[in-house]
């Protein structure tokens, strides 16, 4: 790969902005999904998608891996995967040669693992260190994962019956957990006049899709997010907000500093999406929700009423000081 070419936030929020408008041609009405998506990549993290089956979460990420001119592979998790299904294992193919290497799908730019609380937990965690690390080691030897590496891990949150809840230490590990819901009646007029023009998301292929950006670009965007500036009253903010998690009584788990850092991090790429080079509160204000959704675990007695864990951060936002 060819080095990165140096860019402006404000070259860098329209290579973005073209971004999107490639995915909006095959994805109908997940605009804040679209969005995450992108806060997450360029700040060099994880997402996990939950939404019902049918909400194109597959397309949304086999889309995004097109537009940003990178490798797309999807693992499909079943309860009989195992851990080399997903890294790769030693082969004897020739007993002069020894064994071979034969890389498993973990080896791409953009990892698509479909329905990943269907596996057990030991094929889960083998993700774990590709996710952490971009690495994998097989049989004690580490391989490294590209730098574009990032992994979305779709999660189907009605059915319960043969799936393995994702364990906090993972959770964790995603930047990012979006929330794919129905789209609205207009998006969902406009997905049925566009496969009355012939559109087919079942039969749609890479070699279909629109190439926005080139892949040494897709590199040179993720740069852009460490040159962000983040003035000290608004590192206050953040770390108050993360803070107030732990200290809330409807909240039986708060936000490590893990999820701290996180917020910072997206914050950071939220600026960049809207061309600029600082955060301001409303950066923060924006991500906190996709941030700490899945890092925060609710008292029982809300999870018997039916309240979310977004309500519980709707709340602590309105109470957090916002700096002027």
């Amino acid at each position: 790969m060819s080095s990165a070419p140096t860019l402006t936030v404000e070259q860098g929020a329209t290579l973005l902005d073209r971004v999107r408008q490639s995915v909006s041609q095959y994805v109908v009405g997940q605009e804040a999904t679209v969005h995450d998506a992108l806060v997450a990549y360029l700040a060099r993290g994880h997402v996990l998608v939950e939404g019902v089956p049918g909400t194109a979460k597959t397309l949304l990420v086999r889309a995004l891996a097109s537009a940003l001119g990178l490798r797309f592979s999807r693992i499909q998790f079943t309860p009989d995967l195992m851990p080399s299904d997903v890294t790769g294992v030693n082969v004897l193919r020739d007993p002069t040669k020894g064994f071979e290497f034969q890389p498993g799908p973990v080896f791409t730019d953009l990892l698509l693992g479909d329905e990943i609380n269907r596996a057990p937990a030991k094929t889960q965690s083998a993700l774990l260190e590709a996710m952490a690390e971009r690495q994998v080691t097989v049989d004690g030897v580490s391989r490294p994962l590209g730098d574009a590496f990032t992994v979305f891990a779709t999660q189907n949150p009605v059915e319960h019956e043969g799936t393995y809840p994702l364990p906090e230490a993972q959770l964790d590990r995603f930047l990012i957990k979006t929330v794919m819901p129905y789209p609205s009646r207009e998006a969902e007029l406009e997905l049925l006049a566009r496969y009355e023009s012939g559109f087919d998301a079942e039969r749609l292929v890479a070699a279909d899709m629109t190439s926005a950006l080139a892949d040494v670009d897709a590199i040179a965007i993720r740069q852009l997010v460490d040159s962000v500036r983040v003035a000290p009253e608004v590192r206050v903010y953040i770390a108050d907000i993360a803070r107030s998690t732990r200290e809330e009584r409807m909240l039986s788990l708060g936000a490590s500093p893990r999820a701290t850092v996180a917020l910072f991090r997206a914050a950071r790429a939220a600026a960049v999406l809207e061309g600029r080079d600082f955060v301001i509160p409303d950066d923060v204000k924006g991500v906190t929700p996709a941030v700490l959704r899945h890092r925060i675990n609710l008292a029982p007695e809300l999870e018997v009423e039916g309240r979310s864990p977004d309500d519980v951060l709707s709340a602590l936002l309105a109470r957090v000081r916002v700096p002027e």
